[in-house]
């Protein structure tokens, strides 16, 4: 049995039948605490997949992991940056009207959420290494542009593959 601590227990809990469906565990919860009741392999994924719904991904982006075998990782902006104006640098993950998160979701095949200093990434196994390297140009200040030259010649060269 595992036990996760989530500050958006409600959000679980609105989703559990079909969780429990997806994931085959048993999901209850006490308070803030949420236990995960099922075979070793269903509750580390369960875990996962509840964790990514606690950091902001929407339920159908979380399910992914499941179904797909998507890997769920959360990276640090003040690991990859030593400047203090972490607005600035978020500003740029994000972009104009959410443009440059849009355009690396579509070229890197992963899915992002900002979550306060924190970066979430979904992705298959084989473009997870694509989107952190894209995400992280992107806080070491590196031209949009540039990044979206690379996430492009990433995707061709596994196409050719």
């Amino acid at each position: 049995m595992k036990t996760i601590l989530s500050e958006k227990a409600p959000r679980i809990l609105k989703n559990k039948k079909r969780l429990e469906e997806i994931l085959k565990v048993k999901i209850t919860n006490k308070g803030k605490e949420i236990f995960i009741q099922g075979e070793a392999e269903e509750e580390y994924i369960a875990e996962k997949v509840i964790d990514a719904l606690n950091f902001g991904f929407p339920f159908s982006t979380t399910i992914l992991i499941k179904k797909e075998d998507f890997i769920f990782e959360i990276l640090n902006i003040k690991d990859y940056t030593k400047r203090k104006d972490l607005k600035r640098i978020k500003a740029r993950i994000i972009g104009t009207k959410g443009k440059t998160l849009k355009t690396l979701n579509q070229l890197t095949n992963c899915h992002f959420e900002l979550n306060d200093n924190h970066l979430g990434i979904i992705a298959p196994p084989e473009d997870l290494e694509t989107g952190h390297e894209a995400i992280i140009s992107i806080i070491k200040g590196s031209k949009q542009s540039n990044v979206y030259g690379f996430a492009k010649r990433s995707k061709e060269r596994k196409s050719l593959n």
